[in-house]
């Protein structure tokens, strides 16, 4: 489990709950049914008008995966992948499909697969291989960028239900007493407002961010494993091929492959 963005999401809530529970002496002025039927309902129904509801909840898979179990891409071990098939390849060992596939990622048994399997040379596997990455980056994004635009839908049905709040207020003047229930009524139209925003701006757009970080993460991941098989299928030196993907991280995110080797 990823510890911190679950005290994250947590921290957010703890500030949304102060906030609402602090600003007034009776909290159940914040509770409405009305509301978020409203906010919750709408934003599902116009999701489900604009986008695929299978696709978003694919994306939603996607976010509990990658935030709340904690499993984000590992640079160094991704290397570390690069080096064992490097040594294999070198010694042109019969077991080199099964090493491969021992790494449990699947653009790495991709790659090797176009390599091995002689559709091309290393320049041509290369090539293929990076259009095949940019696409999937695109396909990414293009889901990211979907989830993002549904954050304009919460505050708009927030407004919706403050609307029909105050149209049923404004219809209820008339009647005797009705001055006292103006207030109360009020409140009980602007929550909805309220829900409409906190949705949006603690829910669906930080999610909507940590899909497109996602994805060029994997772009980054899948660039160090393109480059590390040209490098293969050229013969390169296990610590130049090592120095040669380090080259796509920062200084922190680096494999210390002299440490690697003391180990070995």
């Amino acid at each position: 489990m990823n510890i911190m963005q679950i005290m994250s999401l947590l921290l957010a809530a703890g500030v949304l709950g102060t906030a609402m529970f602090t600003a007034t002496d009776n909290p159940k002025a914040f509770l409405d049914f009305h509301g978020l039927l409203v906010v919750i309902g709408g934003t599902v129904a116009a999701a489900a008008v604009s986008f695929q509801l299978n696709r978003i909840i694919s994306l939603l898979k996607v976010f509990w995966v990658r935030t709340i179990l904690g499993k984000k891409h590992n640079y160094r071990e991704t290397i570390r992948s690069m080096l064992k098939i490097a040594d294999a390849y070198e010694k042109e060992s019969p077991s080199l499909r099964d090493i491969i596939k021992a790494q449990n990622d699947s653009f790495i048994t991709e790659c090797f697969d176009v390599l091995l399997d002689g559709v091309g040379d290393a320049d041509f596997a290369y090539s293929l291989m990076r259009r095949r990455n940019d696409n999937i980056f695109e396909l990414h994004m293009h889901d990211a960028n979907k989830f993002k635009a549904l954050g304009k839908y919460p505050p708009a049905m927030g407004l919706l239900g403050a609307v029909t709040g105050m149209i049923a207020l404004l219809g209820s003047l008339g009647k005797p007493g009705a001055e006292k229930t103006i207030g109360p009524s009020m409140s009980i139209a602007l929550v909805a407002t309220l829900y409409g925003i906190a949705f949006a701006n603690f829910f669906v757009i930080p999610i909507a961010e940590n899909l497109i970080d996602a994805a060029k993460e994997t772009k980054r991941k899948n660039m160090i494993i393109i480059s590390g098989m040209r490098l293969i299928a050229r013969g390169t030196n296990n610590l130049v091929l090592a120095e040669e993907l380090n080259s796509f991280l920062l200084p922190a995110d680096r494999l210390d492959w002299k440490k690697e080797l003391k180990a070995a």
